[in-house]
């Protein structure tokens, strides 16, 4: 029996495309045929292609030769996305064709198509009419402008596009110097894991003060934390929260003021429940020093908020991480997905403009590619060694592969939380986002329906858990999980000030989670998250973030400072949050 899915746009096609069934993909006049789409969905199964574009099986190209002779292609990279485009131009000379990597300013509005006029253009479409771009015309033309523009997005056709240019990401001194010694020392990266075993581990160790008191009425929609102990508690962060003026109950939510939608709770481990720490159900025991370390969380109402995922200019890198052994062929393709770099298209490592009105929040997105694939263990023997997988606004940049615990979002906005398995293959031309990293932390058990540890969180190597290279797994890490309360979902992320991987399990289940898993770890600035809210002047949006070193790793531009992801180009992926409209 075939499945059906709605692609937008007002067309429904059945999963028998990839047997062959007619179906077409259209974005406002681009439109592929069925024969086209099984081919590049062949295309995209391959054990190895030559870039990302190969890996956009639901693209669409309109074509078009003006009376001059000059050539024009426009390619909706996933038309029910209806984000990414490329332009490739042939000048009438016989010039070399020129490459332009477009993204609609408002996808919700505006759609591209190509005309086969005389004089060709592009033709942006929305709210009842459509009007003609020639971006290529003059001299200079709006394109040579702004590719020269030095902008992350450099807008044309009177705003409603934008030209992604590559440009160079933000980055802390300690990534600066972790990098170049990645990349220009011998055994650089041993020598990385020595400075974390010797820097980072408990470094970032916060261990609030408890008081006696009443913080007020906890969130109801998300609950109570399963604790044995509810101190208040006093955070040392910058995020403000409505009804906690003598401090945060552990383990109960408040509102983060000004910002609907938006939730803050503190907790230490070792006020969990002994009906959770004493079972062993695949956790460790949780040592004094972690169960006294402070963790912070931040939850996102899913339905008031959508999210959504952008690449960093240099991270995750498309190469292969030196952790797995290579075998055969790999040894002659330059990454683990046929290629090493993202072009035709741009990187650019910061949030759409147009959207920076409805940011609600962002949070750095996992580990990078070097860190990114098993070196010990059976998932390092198969599947090229398990590298992560990520997919950015309908582009798979790297394959999602199966066994690792994958964060998704689908075209239609559903956001969702699993182990990858082979026939989740299905869902690639449904999804949007999608980022992994490692195994799973909690999932429900399917019998009892309990929040419970991941089958590898108490294995070093079986579950890349990283840390020092002695093994050492406490340290400064930050997960996220889903939460259904109600008949509401919410994505949590959890900030811990030095933990194991045992440690946030736990904690995840204290906070009944249906499925969690880790993000990035060792320092704040690889943990980043920030909350937004409108600035006073009401033409900005103030940062919230979780302790000092968060807000010392945005960037200075011009005497002010900018917030990381949303103002400022940076070198790391990050996964954000807008209102809904």
């Amino acid at each position: 029996m075939s499945k059906t899915r709605n692609w937008g746009h007002g067309a429904v096609f059945s999963a028998a495309i990839w047997a062959g069934a007619g179906m077409v993909s259209a974005a406002e006049g681009i439109e592929t045929d069925a024969a086209t789409l099984k081919a590049q969905w062949e295309t995209y199964g391959q054990y190895s292609v030559s870039s990302p574009v190969d890996l956009a099986p639901m693209r669409a190209t309109d074509e078009a030769t003006g009376a001059d002779g000059a050539t024009y292609r426009l390619t909706s990279l996933h038309p029910a996305v209806n984000r990414w485009y490329l332009l490739e131009f042939r000048p009438a000379q016989g010039l070399p064709v020129q490459t332009y990597h477009l993204e609609n300013a408002d996808a919700a509005v505006w759609t591209l198509s190509l005309n086969d006029a005389d004089a060709p253009a592009i033709m942006v479409s929305g709210n009842g009419g459509e009007v003609a771009c020639r971006p290529w015309d003059g001299a200079p033309s709006a394109l040579q402008v702004a590719s020269q523009s030095g902008l992350p997005y450099a807008p044309m056709c009177n705003g409603a596009v934008y030209l992604r240019n590559e440009v160079a990401g933000s980055r802390t001194n300690r990534e600066a110097v972790s990098d170049f010694l990645r990349d220009h020392v011998v055994f650089g990266d041993k020598l990385v894991n020595l400075i974390k075993g010797a820097f980072f581990e408990d470094a970032f160790l916060e261990d609030a003060e408890t008081v006696e008191g009443d913080a007020g009425d906890a969130v109801a929609a998300l609950g109570q934390a399963r604790l044995d102990r509810q101190p208040i508690m006093r955070p040392n962060w910058s995020i403000e929260v409505d009804g906690a003026d003598n401090g945060l109950e552990a383990g109960a939510w408040y509102g983060v003021t000004g910002v609907k939608g938006v939730y803050g709770s503190v907790m230490k481990p070792g006020y969990i429940s002994q009906e959770i720490t004493s079972e062993r159900n695949g956790a460790n025991w949780i040592d004094g020093v972690e169960q006294n370390a402070d963790v912070y969380l931040v939850a996102f109402d899913l339905s008031q908020l959508e999210l959504g995922y952008e690449l960093g200019t240099d991270h995750p890198n498309l190469n292969w991480s030196s952790r797995p052994r290579r075998t055969g062929n790999d040894w002659n393709i330059p990454g683990p997905d046929g290629f090493a770099r993202a072009a035709p298209l741009v990187r650019n490592g910061m949030l759409n403009p147009s959207h920076t009105s409805r940011a609600v929040g962002a949070f750095a997105g996992g580990f990078k590619r070097d860190h990114g694939a098993f070196r010990f263990g059976d998932y390092a023997t198969f599947n090229k060694g398990h590298h992560y997988g990520f997919i950015s606004n309908g582009v798979t940049f790297s394959k999602l592969i199966p066994n690792l615990a994958t964060l998704y979002v689908t075209v239609e906005g559903e956001v969702g939380m699993k182990t990858w398995t082979e026939a989740d293959a299905d869902m690639i031309p449904n999804l949007q986002f999608a980022r992994q990293n490692g195994v799973p932390l909690v999932v429900r058990d399917p019998d009892t329906g309990a929040s419970v540890p991941g089958d590898r969180v108490t294995s070093w190597g079986g579950g890349n858990w990283s840390g020092s290279a002695e093994a050492e797994l406490r340290t400064l890490r930050a997960g996220t999980c889903l939460k259904e309360a109600g008949d509401r979902k919410f994505l949590l992320y959890g900030y811990f000030s030095t933990a194991t991987p045992s440690g946030m399990a736990r904690t995840f289940q204290a906070y009944d989670c249906d499925y969690g898993m880790l993000l990035d770890m060792n320092s704040p600035e690889l943990t980043y998250l920030a909350v937004y809210k409108q600035n006073d002047e009401g033409d900005g949006l103030t940062p919230m973030h979780l302790n000092r070193y968060m807000a010392e790793s945005d960037p200075w531009a011009n005497n002010q400072q900018i917030p990381r992801f949303v103002g400022f180009a940076d070198n790391r992926d990050f996964f954000y949050l807008l209102r809904k409209e």
